[in-house]
């Protein structure tokens, strides 16, 4: 056996150079072949294949998927806002040992729409925990001075909000959730400051003409528009907003936004009839933007003359709405700003413009469709399209309007220019809110 090798190896030494070379070649692909043949094999007879395990943490984890659901008719929204508030205990309680779970899971659940996803995901976090003794023995301390305290049965904490008229004025309000987040947009201003300053009015309307206003906001859910001395659904006098637009015009004002809303208020024609034009933008039932536009200038106005007088009110709503309800000519820059406005008598209990503002600001009510900004007030660098300024010049519907000047007519005294069949103002303005809610 050792001398054929031999020879063959002397025989392989003796040959040329080009046929060793051809000889070790096919050799190379010989042993390819075999090794991709090989390979081959060892795959169909599943030789390699990672048949798995079963996890030893299998049965807890079903027993986590089949944890109770409250998706289903048999609670009522009380109950499962009480489920909630428990789940939040919970999140506070496993807080205090593992913060960054505790976290996330707030902000899953913040999307969630089952109060038990966050039982859930506590307990599948619980899989990497050894010994749960000391969470849940803090959790029973908890809740047993939750439980001390029995449920209280009032609706709401803010007196004013426990009433009849402030769900139809919510669903009111949310109709023009479009408007006022377009408003917001265009202005730089939180729609919710806009809104506070729209529930103020709104309500003050809804307790000084109750029967009127009860007639049209409760059962239609649509805004009263005013328009008598103040005018719209915000309230704002003919002289206020004259005075909002000069400011956008005068770069020398305490009041002066920028250039960038230097043309948000033009008249499609400058100069002509524009009293009776501001007049029709303010009373405008069909359409509210402008009274938008109009109490978001203000709102915006306002926090720049304090801020540049060093006095910076961005983050005191109640000063703004305050503010914006006693007018350009008492806002005056002060250190110590304090919170008030017009008394506005509600079930009993009075109130201050600016504290209606504030309690629906932090009440947390409508905030999915009116979120706080985490900045307040947001200048704009680029100036207003010509698209943008057509669309809000288009905004003035050709609804039918009480002649400008008629508010300051007496009763009764002289028949209302072309409304010869409407004996009073008051009925003439029950006529066009009845024209709206019937729209």
């Amino acid at each position: 056996m050792a001398s054929r090798l031999g020879i063959a190896l002397r025989s392989w030494r003796n040959r040329s150079a080009g046929r060793k070379i051809f000889d070790i070649v096919v050799g190379l692909f010989a042993l390819a072949g075999f090794a991709i043949i090989g390979a081959w094999a060892v795959y169909q007879l599943g030789l390699i294949n990672n048949k798995g395990a079963e996890d030893r943490n299998s049965r807890y984890m079903l027993s986590v998927s089949e944890m109770e659901s409250i998706n289903d008719d048999d609670y009522t929204p009380e109950q499962v806002q009480q489920r909630w508030m428990r789940q939040y205990v919970k999140l506070a309680v496993f807080g205090k040992y593992y913060p960054t779970n505790a976290q996330l899971i707030t902000t899953a659940a913040q999307y969630g729409h089952d109060p038990m996803l966050v039982d859930r995901m506590i307990a599948a976090a619980s899989l990497y925990i050894d010994d749960l003794t000391e969470y849940n023995n803090m959790l029973k301390e908890v809740e047993a001075v939750i439980n001390r305290i029995p449920q209280q049965q009032s609706p709401n904490v803010i007196p004013w909000m426990g009433g009849a008229e402030w769900p139809a004025l919510k669903d009111a309000i949310v109709r023009d959730k479009a408007l006022i987040t377009e408003v917001g947009r265009l202005t730089g201003v939180e729609p919710r400051l806009i809104v506070g300053c729209l529930i103020g009015e709104q309500i003050r309307l809804f307790n000084s003409t109750r029967e009127t206003v009860k007639k049209y906001l409760g059962p239609v859910k649509v805004l009263n528009v005013q328009s008598q001395f103040s005018y719209g659904v915000n309230g704002i006098k003919l002289s206020t907003a004259k005075a909002i637009e000069e400011h956008l015009k005068d770069p020398s004002s305490p009041f002066y936004m920028g250039p960038r809303y230097e043309h948000l208020l033009d008249y499609p024609v400058e100069g002509k009839a524009q009293d009776d034009e501001r007049y029709n933008r303010l009373v405008d039932y069909r359409n509210h933007l402008y009274s938008y536009l109009y109490t978001a200038c203000i709102l915006h106005q306002t926090m720049l003359q304090w801020k540049r007088a060093g006095y910076d009110i961005s983050n005191r709503p109640d000063i703004l709405f305050t503010l914006f309800n006693v007018g350009f000519a008492q806002s005056v820059p002060k250190p110590n700003p304090v919170c008030g406005g017009s008394h506005i008598k509600i079930h009993g209990e009075t109130y201050t413009f600016g504290a209606i503002g504030f309690d629906f600001y932090y009440s947390g009510e409508l905030v999915e469709d009116f979120p706080f900004w985490r900045q307040r007030f947001i200048p704009g660098d680029k100036e207003i399209t010509d698209e943008e300024i057509a669309y809000i010049q288009g905004s003035v519907s050709n609804c039918k309007r009480p002649p400008r000047g008629w508010e300051y007519v007496k009763k009764d005294s002289v028949v209302a220019p072309q409304q010869v069949e409407t004996p009073s103002y008051v009925e003439e303005e029950d006529e066009f809110a009845g024209t709206y809610a019937n729209e």
